[in-house]
């Protein structure tokens, strides 16, 4: 039979596999910047997995996704299923934003795939949220009645602060970026951007910092200003769940994934993020019962694209 190309495509890194026979195969990580477009980039991995042949296509993008065409927010690359499908000699190409992706593996996951910060306890066939920052912020929903999955620019939604230090960094990116939404802290950029913040705040010009040197020297306790800034980012992040929590009515949980919560989980669970999470006056016993849980599965993603592109196959057989 042949086979489904599954893609997961953000502003840094572009993932790939191939599921065949509902198996899905290894996953296979390029750098987005490697590449002109997301053909040459597909081109690529299918000259090393194609054998078999594929037929079919499920893509998904960081970005807002429009009549299946979705120009990344983060990268230059366009995705469009019609030109995907016609270059690539494919049956059909199918094109989601990546949230959404995201958001069809929720009802996939297992207990070893994700981990619980805080009480509360998921209900039964209630929205789920799905908050992913990396290189931006993705955000979605999963309703288990119905099945289906809410794409969100919810990441793009401006920041609102709560403390002095919030509101000194919100001012300062206001002078940077002009709008400061939550992605503007909320992301591997967010921590530089809060980090410079701090800095700026002190009247210091410190050398710049990778996202990941921040997270190191926060957690190794090396820099007191990287300290700070990480735990201002798990502090927003609390207060960014629960409003979507509030926003989507998410009873069944909060799914926290992308490239950064999971290798700070045991910051987070001594950090305000639940705290601030819950702090929504009137509504604190409403989000007290939901339950906030990192996922650490690698690639979940590909969970989620394969339940897409089954669906898709087993309503062609129909």
């Amino acid at each position: 039979m042949s086979g489904c190309l599954l893609a997961d495509i953000g502003g840094t890194k572009a993932r790939f596999a191939v599921l065949r026979d509902s198996r899905l195969g290894a996953v296979e990580t390029l750098a987005t910047r490697d590449y002109a477009n997301a053909i040459d980039a597909i081109r690529d991995f299918l000259g090393r997995h194609s054998e078999h042949g594929i037929d079919s296509a499920v893509i998904a993008g960081a970005g807002p996704v429009q009549d299946g065409r979705c120009a990344l927010t983060n990268a230059s690359w366009v995705l469009d299923s019609g030109e995907l499908a016609k270059a690539l000699g494919l049956r059909t190409a199918k094109v989601v934003n990546d949230l959404v992706a995201l958001a069809w593996a929720a009802p996939e996951f297992v207990a070893s795939d994700v981990i619980t910060i805080g009480r509360g306890q998921a209900a039964a066939s209630e929205p789920i949220v799905l908050i992913a920052p990396g290189t931006g912020l993705g955000m979605a929903c999963f309703v288990p009645d119905g099945a289906q999955a809410m794409a969100s620019e919810g990441g793009h939604a401006t920041l609102a602060s709560t403390t002095d230090d919030e509101a000194a960094a919100v001012k300062f990116l206001h002078r940077r970026y002009g709008h400061v939404s939550a992605e503007r802290v909320l992301s591997g950029g967010g921590l530089v951007n809060l980090y410079d913040a701090l800095a700026d705040h002190q009247g210091a010009q410190p050398p710049s910092l990778a996202p990941e040197e921040i997270v190191r020297t926060a957690i190794d306790g090396q820099s007191e200003r990287a300290r700070r800034a990480l735990d201002m980012f798990c502090a927003f992040l609390g207060s960014v769940a629960g409003n979507a929590a509030l926003t989507f009515a998410a009873r069944g949980g909060v799914l926290i994934a992308g490239g950064i919560a999971p290798r700070i989980v045991d910051y987070l669970r001594k950090a305000d993020f639940r705290e601030r999470f819950e702090n929504k006056g009137r509504l604190r016993d409403y989000l007290a019962r939901i339950p906030t849980r990192i996922v650490i599965r690698p690639d979940p993603a590909f969970l989620g694209l394969a339940a897409l592109a089954n669906r898709d196959r087993a309503g062609a057989r129909t």
